[in-house]
């Protein structure tokens, strides 16, 4: 009859690990994880702001609002211009119809006056436009810009049908010989016309960039591998914690004085012998 072998020299074939769970399988009990309330996926952290955006119709609507809101105000430039523009004399000495002042740069100041214009009315369509329409989007910048081309050119021809007639010749009979009066209103550079676009864009562009507020970064582990990762550990085991050098493990007695007449243990980390009592 022999004695039972301790559990750590008991050959691997007897040894049976219970690694079978405890619980049991998902949705077999009733109240088990299956049962539990699962909690819906955290929303995205841009999806109030995909919300409150419009939709493509919406912003169509309102890019077309804006093309005509500004298309219309080119009839207020086209009666400043008219206003403010400087008027070029002619006369007639009864054959043709001739400048009263041969050196005159009137027709320079006409075209300078509209592109001042051009300029102050898309420096003031432009706030206008980014504080009623901030979230808006692609059309109303495009609205914005076309009706900018619009209205300068609106303001082309409100300012020229109304100013003095372009008929020269019959102007002339009427008046009679030796009388001056006005030339016709025109445009001698008409990339003037750009003008107001040119700054309604500019303008916005610059109100976009200092009050328009930025998305937030996105949140996250930035290393270039990620986070470290630890092994898994065998189900039902601990992982042993890791001990200071030097120190004795939790549990483990510390070692202490070799009892008397007994051979100290001798190596590369043994204590050198004292001598003997």
């Amino acid at each position: 009859m022999t004695a039972p072998l301790p559990p750590s020299q008991q050959p691997a074939s007897e040894h049976v690990p219970n690694d079978t769970p405890s619980t049991p399988p998902h949705g077999d009990a009733p109240g088990g994880p299956a049962a539990w309330p699962r909690r819906s996926p955290s929303p995205h952290p841009y999806a109030k702001d995909e919300e409150a955006a419009p939709d493509v119709a919406t912003e169509v609507r309102q890019g077309a609002v804006v093309l005509l809101a500004v298309a219309v105000a080119g009839f207020a430039l086209g009666v400043l211009w008219l206003w403010l523009a400087p008027r070029i004399p002619l006369v007639s000495d009864g054959t043709a119809v001739l400048l009263t002042d041969s050196e005159g740069e009137g027709a320079v100041g006409t075209d300078g006056v509209f592109l001042l214009l051009g300029l102050a009315f898309g420096a003031v369509s432009a706030p206008v436009v980014f504080l009623l329409q901030r979230r808006g989007g692609i059309a109303v910048v495009v609205g914005l810009a076309l009706g900018g081309v619009l209205g300068s050119v609106l303001g082309w021809g409100t300012g020229t049908l109304l100013g003095p007639t372009h008929d020269v010749v019959a102007r002339a009979r009427a008046v009679g010989e030796g009388v001056t009066f006005d030339a016709p209103l025109e445009l001698h550079a008409y990339g003037v016309l750009l003008a107001w676009p040119v700054a309604a864009m500019a303008v916005h562009l610059a109100l976009t960039a200092l009050f328009t507020p930025h998305d937030p970064e996105p949140e996250g582990d930035l290393t270039p591998y990620g986070p470290a990762r630890h092994a898994p550990t065998p189900h039902g085991t601990t992982p042993p914690a890791s001990t200071p050098h030097g120190s004795t493990p939790s549990g483990a007695a510390p070692p202490g004085p070799a009892p008397h007449g007994s051979t100290p243990p001798s190596g590369p980390g043994a204590p050198p012998s004292g001598s003997g009592a």
